[in-house]
């Protein structure tokens, strides 16, 4: 019954639920925690890689650490091929934005526009 309910994230079911709502908060609360810490001299950056199923071979790099430019990277929390998309638009501000200008995108500026793009769906 709930199959019909949950393609949108705007249909309730007959109970007042939102599935597409209640999916997402189930996957946010499978997901493994990133860390960032500034120190004086440099970051650093950690993920928790969760293995969701003993089937699934361990992979031998790392899959939640991306650089997005020479001055700039990012953690993902999660499931990996969701951030892709947001990870490639990031990686085409900042190229478009280096050529355009010949100086790196001032990291504000670069999580502003990958914000918008994730509120624009």
């Amino acid at each position: 019954m709930a199959r019909r309910y949950d393609s949108s994230t705007t249909t309730f079911s007959p109970e007042g639920r939102l599935h597409q709502v209640e999916y997402a908060i189930e996957a946010i609360n499978n997901a493994g925690t990133c860390v960032g810490i500034l120190g004086k001299d440099g970051i650093v950056m950690a993920s928790e890689r969760r293995i969701t199923s003993g089937l699934l071979a361990p992979a031998k790099t790392s899959e939640k650490t991306y650089k997005l430019c020479p001055h700039a990277a990012c953690n993902v929390a999660g499931l990996t091929a969701d951030a892709n998309i947001l990870i490639d638009q990031a990686r085409l501000r900042a190229g478009r934005y280096h050529y355009q200008y010949q100086e790196p995108i001032p990291v504000e500026q670069l999580v502003e526009h990958v914000c918008n793009y994730k509120q624009s769906y």
